[in-house]
């Protein structure tokens, strides 16, 4: 299974990228895993709904860029499903047995992800009702994804 995560902005705080690391080497004896990150875009301290828009749309075309037309997306978003660690993993795994070779988790920016990009998604993540920063998300999906992995395989792991 390969699985990409595509990411709004670059992590700047070391202890962020360090979590990334770890997560991703623990990762690579289950999956092939990468992460793309594009562009995020400034914004206005008072943007209008229309400013915020364009902004999320401009981040929405080149997450749509990093996306083959044959990948899963799995968009996350505040309304999506909360599965607890256990479905995710059943979900991940149904996917592969499905037939899916490649999904795709997409973490938006600060201002969430444009329509376009949740119209392209075949569902949506939610792990909380509470906002997170983008670059907190990452880990905390990285995580998430490793876990399943361990307990797909049967493997141990704190509860």
């Amino acid at each position: 299974m390969k699985i990409t995560i595509i990411c709004v902005g670059k992590i700047k705080e070391k202890f962020y990228t360090e979590a990334v690391r770890e997560y991703s080497k623990r990762l690579s004896r289950y999956c092939t895993l990468s992460i793309t990150e594009v562009a995020d875009e400034k914004t206005k301290e008072q943007a209008s709904e229309t400013e915020i828009d364009m902004v999320k749309d401009r981040e929405g075309e080149r997450i749509l860029k990093s996306i083959r037309p044959d990948g899963y997306v799995i968009a996350l978003a505040i309304d999506g499903k909360q599965p607890d660690s256990i479905e995710l993993s059943r979900e991940i795994e149904k996917l592969g047995l499905g037939g899916v070779s490649h999904i795709y988790f997409v973490i938006g920016g600060s201002l969430g992800l444009s329509d376009k990009v949740l119209k392209r998604a075949d569902a949506r993540l939610s792990f909380s009702k509470m906002t997170f920063p983008h670059q907190l998300m990452r880990v905390i999906l990285l995580e998430q994804i490793y876990r399943s992995y361990r307990i797909m395989h049967h493997e141990p792991y704190h509860k």
